[in-house]
């Protein structure tokens, strides 16, 4: 395996447009591409987890197929529509309880031998000299802490809280990525030594495209390149493409809510995405039509996202091979 079949990869967050991401990695791995090191926000962190754990595409592509999306969604008691949803936002401050997901992920990550981060460590002697331990894994998923305003990059951001990241469950932190705010259930990180709880949402609310997360910090050259994968389209136009079921028209303090939830989810990597040469190692994936929480996307729909991401990819692969 030389470097040249070698690329980190980062997968952009986007709700059930997520399939886009796995097609597009499924085309990637087929083309006989490996992945060292994977990040991932939000949905992007599902399929950045097992490309860590090293599946293949056709194990990638089974995977996928196992989840059910209708069952992310899950009601708390008494499991009757809009009460339930509407409790469960007074009490657990989420519509739902996001239990289903996890419990999936941490099956499908322990049939792949990973239960912790201890599973994924990466020990690359060519990696930057100056890269600390903390993080020499495979895998970063993206989180945010809103108790304290800031971003995590987990592993990597355990010790703040005095834990072990060897010890860390993937399967808890993919899911604490995916805490849309008040959609799901936000999840908890425990500081080990004051005691002082931090709510943790969807990583996506500070960065939902960390492209440059892998890029050497010791002035060498990379030995590889890194891929991005996006789901989200560019704004303003693609504001209609988030909110479908928001493309009426509107008043303009509902417009301007509209346009600040957008702007929170894109605005920042949209800017980083200007910058010289980060459109070139980014695929973007065409979902229209499809919602961040549609759910319900039935079975012929899921195959035209996951065929949107695998012909993304191929059409990036194929100009990367002419320039080069």
């Amino acid at each position: 395996m030389t470097a040249g079949d070698r690329a980190d990869l980062v997968l952009e967050g986007g709700g059930v447009r997520g399939l886009g991401s796995a097609g597009a990695v499924i085309s990637l791995l087929e083309d006989g591409y490996s992945f060292p090191r994977a990040a991932g926000t939000s949905v992007g962190a599902i399929a950045a987890a097992f490309v860590a754990a090293g599946v293949g595409a056709k194990e990638l592509r089974a995977i996928m197929d196992r989840l059910d999306l209708a069952r992310i969604p899950d009601r708390a008691p008494p499991g009757i529509p809009l009460l339930s949803e509407g409790v469960s936002l007074l009490t657990g401050r989420g519509a739902y309880r996001g239990e289903w997901i996890k419990e999936w992920l941490t099956e499908e990550l322990a049939d792949l031998g990973v239960e912790t981060f201890g599973d994924l460590r990466y020990d690359d002697p060519g990696a930057s000299a100056d890269l600390p331990l903390d993080q020499r894994y495979k895998l970063v998923v993206m989180v945010t802490d809103v108790t304290h305003g800031r971003l995590l990059r987990l592993p990597w951001d355990y010790r703040r809280y005095g834990l072990d990241p060897d010890e860390q469950s993937v399967a808890e932190a993919v899911r604490c990525s995916l805490s849309i705010p008040f959609y799901f259930q936000p999840c908890t990180l425990t500081d080990r030594a004051t005691g002082e709880e931090s709510v943790i949402v969807d990583g996506g609310v500070l960065s939902n495209f960390a492209v440059e997360i892998f890029d050497r910090t010791d002035g060498e050259e990379a030995r590889w390149p890194t891929f991005g994968v996006r789901i989200l389209p560019d704004l303003p136009a693609g504001i209609a493409e988030l909110f479908p079921a928001l493309a009426v028209v509107m008043s303009p303090p509902l417009k301007l809510v509209q346009q600040v939830v957008a702007t929170a989810l894109v605005g920042r990597d949209q800017t980083q995405l200007e910058r010289p040469g980060v459109r070139d190692r980014t695929i973007t994936v065409q979902c229209a039509g499809v919602g961040i929480t549609d759910f319900q996307l039935g079975d012929e729909g899921r195959e035209a996202v996951v065929d949107e991401g695998r012909k993304a990819a191929a059409e990036f692969l194929r100009r990367r091979r002419e320039e080069n």
